[in-house]
């Protein structure tokens, strides 16, 4: 048992020192890391590569290329990533918001205020919260936690929240008790999901050799 900001802080601790740093997010650029975010929507990594690596072969990851592209083509290249005519949409909606909102600067962009452009980017249609975090947080370096249905299922399996938490309300109860710094939740969200991934799993969980056993608001 414990208060809530020395349990968070005592888990990143735990899952620091159990997987070290975790170098996310992959990506060359701010704008790999913002077409990497729409591609991972219920996809894996892996399968996201691949759709980035036909973008760059074809010499379109770029924001004006991909802007003047007709969809079909777009589409095809984003194959690997699954769901490829949806998302092809959706990052479609992306980069227009991005071309006619803010003349394809992304400087100018993420200079914006957060909670605006928060708001903005939840407008896009195809866009939900964990995505446009993702963008603000890794490729805006906004002060945005992320939160997925890793953070949910190790959080409430830990009594620090109910399993059916809303995104904002799991979000703004992390962030009033963990310090408001990017790096901090840029290594945080990196950090459960691997333990999701590897540990704390739907079905099967090893909690016996969890990092966080023991844990408990």
């Amino acid at each position: 048992m414990g208060d809530l900001t020395n349990v968070l802080k005592d888990i990143y601790n735990r899952l620091y020192s159990a997987f070290g740093p975790q170098h996310w997010w992959p990506g060359e650029s701010r704008f790999e890391i913002i077409v990497g975010a729409v591609l991972t929507q219920n996809t894996n990594w892996k399968n996201v590569e691949r759709a980035i690596a036909n973008l760059k072969q074809a010499g379109n990851l770029d924001i004006q290329k991909i802007y003047e592209l007709d969809i079909g083509t777009l589409a095809g290249l984003i194959r690997p990533a699954g769901y490829f005519n949806i998302k092809a949409k959706r990052l479609k909606n992306l980069i227009k918001f991005i071309v006619e909102g803010y003349s394809a600067d992304l400087d100018r962009m993420f200079s914006a205020d957060t909670y605006s452009l928060r708001q903005q980017l939840l407008e896009i249609n195809g866009l939900g919260p964990e995505t446009v975090d993702s963008i603000l947080l890794y490729a805006g370096n906004k002060p945005v936690f992320v939160v997925d249905a890793y953070t949910r299922r190790i959080f409430s399996r830990h009594s620090i929240c109910f399993e059916d938490i809303s995104y904002d309300e799991l979000q703004s109860l992390i962030e009033a008790h963990i310090d408001r710094d990017v790096s901090l939740y840029n290594e945080y969200h990196a950090l459960l999901v691997r333990l999701g991934k590897d540990y704390c799993k739907k079905s099967n969980p090893l909690c016996n050799k969890c990092p966080i056993k023991g844990i408990f608001l």
